[in-house]
């Protein structure tokens, strides 16, 4: 019974001794082109966290967010189609469909959409 547990407790000290030698081994260098240069939504990563972004950016997620959850809801329509009437089913459509397209210009009357100011 000893044996085991001492065989056990050298096989942990092993396997830690091994994977810090393969970390220390494996290191990139700190300063990396990638790790310098801005990941694609323009932050700085060597700066500070804090620092206030983009509104446009955020607007174009929302509007990303919200016309890609209008998918997932739209697609259990075409489901219901067997279980409802036309009428119904083309009026839900086209009332969703137009509050989108409402939200959608009101964003491009206020300018949120343009990028070049």
């Amino acid at each position: 019974m000893k044996s085991i547990f001492y065989q056990s407790i050298m096989i942990m000290i092993l396997i830690t001794i091994i994977t810090i030698l393969l970390n220390l081994v494996s290191k990139k260098a700190l300063n990396d082109r990638e790790k310098n240069s801005p990941f694609e939504c323009g932050f700085d990563p060597k700066n500070l966290a804090r620092l206030p972004f983009s509104l446009q950016f955020f607007l174009i997620t929302v509007i990303f967010v919200i016309f890609d959850i209008e998918l997932t809801l739209l697609l259990p329509l075409i489901l219901a189609t067997k279980m409802s009437n036309w009428i119904n089913y083309s009026l839900t459509l086209n009332l969703f469909i137009i509050i989108l397209l409402t939200g959608l210009f009101h964003e491009q009357a206020q300018g949120s959409l343009n990028w070049v100011k």
